[in-house]
Order: C-alpha cells, then structure tokens, then sequence
C-alpha cells in the first residue's frame, strides 16, 4: 500500500491520458473512463497543483459513478488528500469501508492516513513545545536584562 501511495505516474504516461482527456473535451464530451484515467495519472503527479487538479475531476465522477467506479474514485480521493498531507479529507475511505468492511486495500490505507496524522500530531507539539521554550527563554532574559539595568 505505500508503494501505491508515493508511486509517481511517469510524465509520458501524464501526458498521453492529458491529451486523450483535452481531445474528448474538445470534442464536447469526456467519458468518464477518460476522465478517470487522467485524475489517477494526475494524483500520482509529484506537483501539489496536479494532485489538486486529480481530486477535482474524481470529485466530479462521483455522484455519476456506477457503485464500482464509485469505489474507485473514493479510493485515489483518499491517496489524492493523503498525499497532500490532508488527512481529514483523506478519511474518505471510511465511507468505502462503511459499505466494504473486509477490502483490505481500504483498510491498510485506513491504518496508514492514521498513523501520518499521528505522526504530525506529535511532530507539531515538538514544534509548538520548541516554540513555547524559547519564547519563555527570552522572557527570561529579557527579565534578568531589566532588572540588571540600573
């Protein structure tokens, strides 16, 4: 699952499903095949831009979806909001496993948008802890400063 979730598309790959989706809307009508396939390239990108511009079009294809495309969507929706460190977004896949309990797929992706919350949980109260000491540090000194003064 995380070889999935840091996969990148190759740019030929990006590409080609660019110009086929851009040749459809073109021509007035995308299939949502097209449309798909150009999102998933798209939320495999290295660009946060491209990521973003993925999850807009799965967002698109959702309501319209068939109940296994559907799974489809939500699913990259997850790896799309994980990637960009959206956790809260990325709990999309909660919905999959409310209808499909035992997809194991939605299950590790699950566990894994867990523990990357956790992880900047804790890394974000190290920081705000940091923060919070040197703050204190200088009142400190600014205190023993002061007072030093005649």
């Amino acid at each position: 699952m995380e070889a999935v979730l840091s996969e990148l598309v190759a740019v030929d790959d990006l590409l080609k499903f660019e110009k086929k989706f851009q040749a459809e809307q073109a021509g007035g009508s995308v299939s949502r095949a097209t449309q798909f396939e150009y999102a998933w390239c798209l939320v495999r990108s290295k660009y946060n831009d491209d990521i973003r511009k993925g999850i807009g079009l799965l967002e698109e294809l959702l309501p319209k979806g068939t109940k296994e495309e559907q799974r489809d969507y939500v699913f990259y929706l997850s790896v799309g909001n994980y990637r960009l460190k959206e956790y809260e977004k990325a709990k999309y896949v909660r919905g999959l496993l409310q209808t499909e309990p035992q997809n194991s797929q939605a299950r590790e992706l699950e566990r894994l948008i867990d523990k990357a919350m956790k992880k900047d949980l804790v890394g974000m109260a190290i920081v705000g802890g940091m923060a919070l000491g040197v703050a204190g540090l200088a009142g400190l000194i600014g205190l023993a400063v002061s007072k030093s003064k005649p």
